[in-house]
């Protein structure tokens, strides 16, 4: 775009260039798009890829039609270069909570998850997000590395029928360990151990301290180290086929499956009973109940605290607001494709990210790998190992079990560790119930903090009071009972400088405690004045009309005035 032109776009108010920037995040980024990034992401595209497919397999084809759309939209509104979009275990089982077993309404249910996340997006609801704390975000972030991990243990072992529920999943696979198939755990080890063997050689590669070699040495180590995920994919089931040629079925393989795009149509806003009644569009509605209103906020949930911990590990920022137009978008074209609700996926996003993405673009060689894997791939997914998926998995989500931060937070601030345990434990149970136990702590902690705010106190001949924070109704209780019971009731009783000089707010309900507490003091025969008030608090003072209010513009003003017991107009 030639500069005019641009300029003359840029000038058009709410129709700006800046604003379509602001609702497409890609034209930030597209225009800085280097052929090295398009290197990374076309690698890490088809790493992802070729994990995608065989475990949205797992959900049969309602998976796959899930799978494919979020790459799309999200490469155009998602402002997270790491984060995946697509069937999880987590939603599948809370939709499947909600419609049982009729895929037809987990389409509609889609839809409807989508209008309201696009909703909020366009309301601006993204500050609520916001209270997702730090610890929360780690908490999460440890218990589904945990999880997530542990979960693919039964992939390396072959076993077969072990709950998705973590306790019971730790429970029966231990049990079930002399069923595990010798193949799946010879090769899962292999697996693992070539993937850290090729992590371990790029990190010595990238170091100041590496051997010396050529460079066309170091560029094809370089290559193969970062290409390690799809190597393995490909390695294993080369192997997998090559024993299954020669008749030894000795690998537990993604196997056969149906084949075919969706039909790109509108989700069916009625649905037809096995004994033939139509059940309507309301029924329908009536009959997801709370799940409704469950299900897009865990999505959100669970998609912006991934983003969350992706950003900080990887040192840029997101856009809550972005983030959930982007899952609302998808949610909404996804249900036109057959597809039911999607968020982020953890295991996806840590081997899009371990892998070296550069931009959202990766996502769309994703997508457009399962889009001809639904047409055309379907055979060459066959041979695919779960026990190379598994290796694979494993070493994405190794890096994100970081508990050196609780060692920070012990260091820190003790009390941070509080939702942080909170959330890990939880997760454990359902991560929704982690993520919703955490904010819950943490909104609690707020608001003890906002209830009881720190007051510092000190003797210069009046008792002066330094607040630390905004007064608001929470708070009132507290500070009435700390000027009682240090001055009023206190023998003589005694005056108080209130320095509101870290006051920025004040309510209604803070006034009206205030106006009491000043006429006590005038029976008490005692003063209490105000110091350091800031424009907007003085306003809000004066407007109230409070008997006997008095203030000055510092503390050591105050204090004459108390001694010398005279009104000072200020």
């Amino acid at each position: 775009m030639d500069r005019p032109l641009l300029s003359r776009v840029t000038s058009g108010g709410c129709c700006s260039y800046s604003t379509l920037k602001a609702w497409l995040p890609i034209l930030s980024w597209l225009p800085r798009y280097k052929l090295k990034w398009l290197q990374m992401d076309l690698l890490a595209g088809i790493t992802v890829g070729l994990t995608t497919v065989p475990q949205a397999l797992a959900y049969a084809e309602y998976g796959l039609y899930s799978a494919f759309m979020g790459g799309f939209i999200y490469t155009l509104l998602g402002t997270s270069k790491d984060v995946t979009l697509g069937p999880t275990a987590i939603m599948s089982l809370l939709c499947f909570s909600v419609v049982g077993g009729q895929p037809q309404r987990a389409v509609l249910l889609s839809l409807l998850c989508g209008l309201i996340q696009a909703a909020m997006a366009l309301l601006r609801l993204g500050f609520l997000l916001d209270f997702i704390s730090f610890p929360v975000v780690k908490g999460f972030t440890c218990a589904a590395a945990v999880t997530i991990g542990f979960g693919q243990v039964k992939n390396i072992l072959g076993l077969q029928g072990v709950p998705h529920q973590f306790l019971l999943e730790v429970y029966y696979t231990f049990y079930k360990i002399p069923e595990a198939r010798t193949g799946d755990v010879v090769l899962g080890l292999l697996c693992f151990g070539l993937l850290v063997m090729l992590m371990f050689m790029k990190n010595s590669l990238d170091s100041e301290d590496a051997p010396p070699c050529t460079r066309l040495s170091r560029k094809l180590v370089w290559a193969v180290a970062t290409m390690r995920n799809a190597l393995v994919v490909v390695a294993a089931s080369l192997v997998a086929f090559s024993w299954d040629a020669y008749g030894h079925h000795v690998f537990t393989i993604t196997g056969e499956t149906s084949q075919g795009l969706p039909p790109f149509m509108p989700p069916p806003t009625s649905d037809t009973m096995a004994n033939g009644t139509v059940v309507s569009f309301g029924e329908i509605v009536e009959g997801f109940g709370g799940g409704l209103a469950l299900i897009p906020f865990m999505g959100l949930l669970e998609s912006i605290a991934i983003a969350k911990a992706f950003a900080s590990q990887n040192d840029y920022r997101i856009d809550a607001n972005q983030e959930l137009l982007a899952i609302g978008v998808t949610n909404i074209m996804g249900s036109f494709v057959s597809a039911y609700p999607v968020t982020g996926s953890f295991g996806r996003t840590a081997v899009n990210s371990q892998t070296g993405v550069c931009s959202p673009a990766g996502g769309i060689i994703t997508s457009v790998i399962v889009l001809l894997s639904l047409e055309f791939l379907m055979p060459a997914f066959y041979y695919i190992p779960k026990a190379s998926l598994a290796a694979i998995i494993i070493c994405a989500v190794a890096p994100m079990m970081d508990f050196h931060v609780v060692a920070k937070m012990w260091r820190i601030r003790k009390l941070d560790l509080l939702p942080f345990v909170v959330t890990f434990l939880m997760s454990f149970w359902q991560v929704q119930y982690g993520i919703m136990g955490g904010v819950a702590v943490s909104g609690v902690l707020l608001l003890y903090n906002i209830a009881r705010p720190q007051i510092k106190e000190s003797d210069h001949g009046a008792l002066v009071m330094e607040l630390s924070s905004g007064l608001s109704f929470p708070a009132t209780e507290y500070l009435s009972h700390m000027i009682h019971t240090h001055a009023l009731k206190a023998s003589p009783p005694r005056s108080v400088v209130l320095d509101c000089h870290h006051v920025s707010t004040m309510d209604y309900t803070v006034i009206s405690e205030l106006r009491d507490v000043l006429r006590q003091f005038k029976l008490q025969d005692v003063q209490l004045i105000f110091s350091r008030l800031q424009p907007s608090v003085l306003e809000v003072l004066l407007a109230a009309d409070l008997e006997g209010l008095r203030y000055t513009h510092s503390v050591e003003a105050a204090l004459l005035l108390v001694e010398s017991g005279n009104l000072l107009d200020d």
